[in-house]
């Protein structure tokens, strides 16, 4: 919750920033590749802080062993099937 609202006020802020000191527009310099580089920075700044760092932290509650649980058995099988043009084979994966 703290990271969301760090993202809102950020970008409330630069919001204000671009409205409140408006420049006249020049593409000499440089300076359009500076916004955008700036943009791109401001961008990654902000989903950074809004992102889910912890996505992979603690678990809570009863954890009994590991996550991952084996499937039903797979195999490869050969199969026909008609094109439209004939009969054709191919490999298929088949989980019993």
């Amino acid at each position: 919750m703290k990271k969301i609202v760090l993202a809102i006020a950020t970008a409330a802020t630069l919001a204000v920033t671009a409205i409140a000191a408006p420049a006249p527009a020049e593409a000499r310099g440089g300076r359009v590749a500076a916004g955008v580089l700036g943009g791109l920075a401001a961008g990654a700044i902000i989903g950074g802080a809004a992102s889910g760092a912890y996505a992979y932290g603690p678990r809570y509650g009863y954890y009994g062993g590991p996550a991952y649980v084996a499937g039903p058995p797979c195999g490869w099988e050969r199969q026909r099937f008609w094109d439209g043009y004939g009969w054709r084979v191919r490999r298929v994966r088949v989980c019993y």
